[in-house]
């Protein structure tokens, strides 16, 4: 739960995801290991350079930092109160949820999905059943947030290809998506069900899922391209030509509307990134030259830290086998 134990939650699962333990990462940093261990254990507040030293020796590029920020002071305070107060959350305490998700899932481009699986099953736990107790007019904002937060766990599992955990927690979300009336949610549940698919080998399931996505009511231009895109690049590979580059030319006309703000739920859908969308499109229409054109711009157009992210090599490993058949 994003209270003041999620960060070193946080911490614990990324230091054993690199072989490190409590007292090794206390030696490296020159503190005392009890006192580490204390922070860790979320029975005593870190300073701002433990802080920033963890963040360093984790390679976690400042999001540790921004998530300690989060859940100090005012934040840690509205959380816990609402924790014990449930039925009289408040719109500050929902945004604070809000925020720490928000961290975790860039977090997980940085360390990667395996470290941020444990920490974000609690947080999903805790939130869940905050709100089954949860009454006011602020509880449908609430909805969203465990909606969101149900989906990262989905696809934290499918990253790691723990397939029916990921598919569990993906039909899950997109229920609380309907409950919360996102389209952005619920259509993005559908997609991730379409990745799945994808690294399964199952074009007739991306076409399925990703289908599913596009045609979601409420669902943003930027989404609705990428998901058109991914059709297109099942149908490829099922043979259907035709219907393929139907579904592609559907996505391009979207191109300007999804240059819009994607929403916050799906923050990565910038245009770079649908570069690599067309350029799946095309490999499924084996279209080479095309497909390694727009897969290596992409990819040179990602942010430093998506681009070591460990969804990126999927998209890395499409460049290689565009290229090794123009």
């Amino acid at each position: 739960m994003a209270e003041p134990g999620e960060f070193g939650r946080t911490v614990r699962a990324s230091l054993q995801h690199q072989g490190m333990t409590i007292r090794g990462a206390a030696r490296a940093l020159s503190y005392d290991h009890a006192y580490l261990s204390r922070v860790l254990a979320g029975k005593q507040d870190p300073s701002p350079q433990l802080v920033e030293g963890l963040d360093r020796l984790l390679n976690a590029g400042g999001e540790l930092v921004d998530m300690a920020a989060r859940l100090a002071a005012d934040g840690a305070a509205r959380i816990s109160h609402a924790l014990a107060n449930p039925s009289r959350i408040d719109a500050r305490a929902v945004e604070a949820l809000s925020d720490i998700l928000a961290a975790q899932r860039r977090l997980d481009d940085i360390v990667g999905p395996t470290p941020m699986i444990g920490p974000t099953e609690a947080q999903m736990d805790s939130v869940k059943g905050l709100l089954r107790a949860a009454r006011g007019p602020h509880r449908d904002a609430l909805i969203e947030v465990v909606a969101e937060s149900v989906q990262f766990a989905g696809w934290l599992y499918a990253s790691t290809r723990q397939d029916a955990l990921a598919v569990r927690r993906l039909d899950e979300a997109a229920d609380l998506a309907d409950e919360a009336n996102s389209g952005t949610l619920a259509a993005q549940a559908c997609n991730f069900r379409g990745y799945i698919a994808r690294q399964q080998g199952n074009p007739r399931g991306m076409v399925r899922w990703f289908s599913a996505a596009y045609h979601t009511p409420g669902a943003h231009p930027a989404q609705r391209m990428g998901d058109a895109a991914q059709v297109a690049q099942g149908l490829g590979e099922l043979g259907e030509m035709d219907q393929a580059r139907r579904l592609l030319d559907e996505a391009m006309a979207l191109e300007d509307a999804a240059k819009d703000q994607p929403p916050g739920t799906a923050y990565w859908l910038t245009p770079s990134f649908q570069r690599l969308n067309l350029g799946l499109a095309h490999l499924g229409l084996k279209e080479y030259d095309l497909a390694a054109d727009h897969i290596r711009s992409g990819l040179q157009g990602l942010p430093a830290d998506h681009q070591g992210a460990e969804w990126a090599k999927e998209h890395q490993a499409a460049l290689a086998r565009a290229e090794a058949h123009r």
